[in-house]
């Protein structure tokens, strides 16, 4: 057993609430490297590229909770549909639709978090407000039954500059309370904050996340 990982686990345990979801990025790792999360607690494990995921989903432990945190092509959705338990990049319509048409197909319900745009890089993906209205206000969007739409996921600009990160993830949380208010405040499902990564979790924390994806900072930095 690799005693940092599960000494960087026990450490983030101990530093975030109970409310918090840990999600371990475990993008470009090997079964074997996420395996050694597995053994000191871990369950839920994102990633980024769906033929990884389905691939490590294929052979490692059943319990494992998947969820896909990267950007995600209509035509992918059918590979993870089976499994999936939670979608963070849904960024627009189109995309919720064929998420429900592969859930019915499995027989299950898929829940999803609507990505929005927050930071100032060019490529990172996202919807903002006004599109999100437009999307849940659609008459597609009110016949799907197969995907639940449970929280809002955002990503903040990669710098160093905390107060930018902040004022980003803010942002997320107003987008998030004007959504719960006006469309959700009904459906206690809709509770999820996806926010906050290995370089700025503790600010997304007190900014109000609920989950936090984590890589680096349980497995070291990537070569």
């Amino acid at each position: 057993m690799d005693n940092s990982i599960i000494y960087n686990i026990t450490e983030l345990r101990n530093r975030i609430p109970q409310y918090v979801t840990l999600v371990t990025v475990s993008k470009t790792y090997s079964p074997e490297i996420i395996m050694k999360a597995y053994w000191a607690g871990q369950r839920i494990f994102g990633e980024n590229k769906v033929q990884e995921m389905i691939e490590k989903q294929s052979f490692l432990p059943n319990d494992i909770e998947w969820h896909l945190i990267g950007h995600l092509q209509s035509n992918k959705i059918k590979y993870i549909a089976p499994f999936v338990s939670l979608i963070h990049s849904v960024d627009s319509l189109k995309l919720l639709i064929s998420i429900d048409k592969e859930a019915k197909k499995n027989h299950r319900i898929i829940d999803c978090l609507l990505q929005f745009y927050i930071g100032e890089e060019l490529t990172k993906f996202g919807m903002n407000i006004a599109e999100a209205e437009v999307l849940i206000n659609s008459n597609e969007y009110k016949t799907l039954k197969n995907i639940r739409i449970t929280g809002v996921m955002g990503m903040a600009t990669f710098t160093d500059n905390h107060q930018q990160i902040r004022s980003e993830f803010q942002r997320l949380q107003v987008i998030f309370q004007h959504l719960k208010s006006k469309y959700f405040t009904c459906t206690s499902c809709f509770k999820e904050i996806s926010m906050g990564m290995s370089d700025d979790y503790l600010i997304a924390i007190e900014e109000g996340a609920t989950i936090i994806r984590i890589g680096s900072a349980i497995f070291g930095k990537r070569s």
